[in-house]
């Protein structure tokens, strides 16, 4: 290389896979599930570290308060770009806003992130869904006041988020309903090979 000649480096052009997987927000990542299996885990083993429901009901409650508040508030708009609201106006009326980020100067979220929130955010439903039918079936119906709060927080933070990726204004039945009527036209619609 001679002396004075200018070399041109491009810093910008990392490659578009790399940074689709890097997780960019490694705390919301971190407290997305830190919350919801705290209190998965004090539910399966409270009854080694105390014989008290009331103890151990606080306990875990709290840790699903933190987890729908956390999910709601912080992780959503962080690591999938959604959010959820209740709007109250000067009538009385309650409206619900569901939103997405559109902006097109911000980045997308990321595949790992995006995984992690939609994971977390559909298997503590299924975990608490189970839960709730053995302690139906154990007949220990205390429990079940705790599975319920479970149950109905997750299962809250899941129907907002889904109501915002695929739109707020339109209605989940109606979109169930529109998907399985493309179907039917599709599959009516088909041509079958004929035999020559």
């Amino acid at each position: 290389m001679e002396d004075g000649e200018d070399v041109a480096l491009d810093f910008g052009s990392e490659d578009e896979a790399v940074r689709r997987k890097r997780v960019r927000h490694p705390v919301a990542c971190f407290f997305h599930l830190f919350f919801r299996v705290l209190a998965i885990v004090t539910y399966l083993f409270c009854g080694l570290f105390s014989n008290s429901f009331v103890t151990s009901f606080v306990i875990i409650v709290m840790m699903l308060s933190l987890d729908f508040w956390t999910v709601k508030n912080i992780t959503g708009r962080l690591l999938v770009g959604l959010r959820w609201w209740n709007h109250v106006d000067e009538d009385g009326k309650s409206h619900w806003i569901f939103e997405a980020r559109k902006k097109p100067g911000t980045l997308p979220p990321t595949a790992a992130e995006s995984r992690v929130f939609w994971l977390g955010l559909i298997i503590c439903p299924i975990i608490w869904s189970l839960f709730f039918f053995g302690t139906l079936f154990a007949l220990k119906l205390n429990w079940l006041a705790v599975v319920v709060v479970g149950l109905s927080l997750s299962a809250a933070n899941l129907y907002g988020y889904i109501r915002c990726k695929v739109g707020g204004k339109k209605k989940l039945s109606s979109i169930a309903t529109n998907f399985l009527g493309q179907q039917i036209l599709q599959r009516a619609t088909a041509t079958t090979p004929t035999d020559a």
